[in-house]
């Protein structure tokens, strides 16, 4: 069977989250071939203008594993799987409460490992998996100049700089320029540039992300803002849970317990929609 055929009666699912837009489809019978077809899936119908349009696509899979509800394999705009999301993570957990699937915490398989979840009405709260790989003040040559940076894994790898003005940062240009740097090689690295700020005694993140799989800067990224608000909390520079304002202008608050790190913020449900050939062309 073609995959016109497979999805002619499908439901597409549309998400957001800190302005990361996301497209659901259930997959729960694997009719969809995830590793052959999920791919070329993404790159579809993730074209702006051409086709629905969005940061990622996410298969809705059942679990392998017995501490999760179900699974998800999720695919960058540009094809590329990526082990975990942070807001895709939020739509998720959101997606399967709205559709009866999940009661209000959950937990759901990633390549990144585990991810527990709870949702609070419009707001979503996600565990993620323990950050990792942390390593502080690297110096990172590039042709035109070197930089003070600090890295961790926060379920995908992630660099943060620190900016004086965060609006003033070369997000595309110097973001495009360290995803690729061969420190980070093979897998890359999505690029964070971030802003301490104060307002009124209150501490909190300025953060705009040069995502990986999307190629640019997206307008939040969850992983990213966590993993922004970690390293600045292992830097002694904030403390306590950490606001962060996203490129989109919604707030995410990072709290760290422990060793697990939280991100919570509003999702929002837009629609469900079924597509035609056009829009895989």
């Amino acid at each position: 069977m073609g995959l016109i055929s497979k999805l002619k009666d499908k439901i597409f699912y549309k998400l957001s989250a800190s302005g990361n837009d996301f497209i659901f489809l259930l997959n729960l019978d694997r009719e969809i071939d995830a590793d052959t077809e999920g791919p070329s899936l993404a790159k579809a119908l993730c074209r702006p203008k051409f086709s629905v349009s969005a940061d990622g696509f996410i298969l809705v899979e059942k679990a392998s594993s017995p501490e999760a509800n179900f699974s998800w394999r999720f695919f960058n705009s540009d094809g590329s799987e990526a082990e975990m999301c942070g807001n895709g993570a939020r739509c998720f957990a959101r997606l399967l409460y709205e559709l009866g699937l999940c009661d209000k915490i959950m937990s759901f398989q990633t390549k990144a490992g585990i991810i527990k979840a709870e949702v609070k009405g419009k707001r979503v709260k996600v565990k993620l998996t323990t950050p990792k790989d942390l390593k502080l003040n690297l110096a990172v040559k590039t042709e035109h100049d070197i930089y003070l940076a600090h890295f961790v894994n926060t379920g995908v790898p992630h660099l943060v700089l620190f900016w004086e003005d965060v609006s003033q940062a070369p997000v595309e240009k110097l973001g495009r320029i360290l995803r690729y740097h061969e420190m980070f090689a093979p897998a890359g690295t999505n690029v964070n540039f971030v802003e301490l700020c104060k307002d009124e005694g209150q501490s909190y993140l300025k953060v705009r992300t040069y995502e990986r799989g999307v190629e640019a800067e997206t307008l939040a990224c969850g992983t990213g803002a966590s993993a922004s608000a970690y390293i600045a909390l292992k830097l002694g520079l904030i403390s306590g849970e950490v606001p962060v304002l996203t490129k989109g202008g919604e707030w995410l608050i990072i709290t760290l317990e422990g060793n697990d790190l939280f991100l919570e913020g509003d999702t929002r449900y837009l629609f469900s929609f079924k597509i035609f050939e056009d829009a895989l062309h």
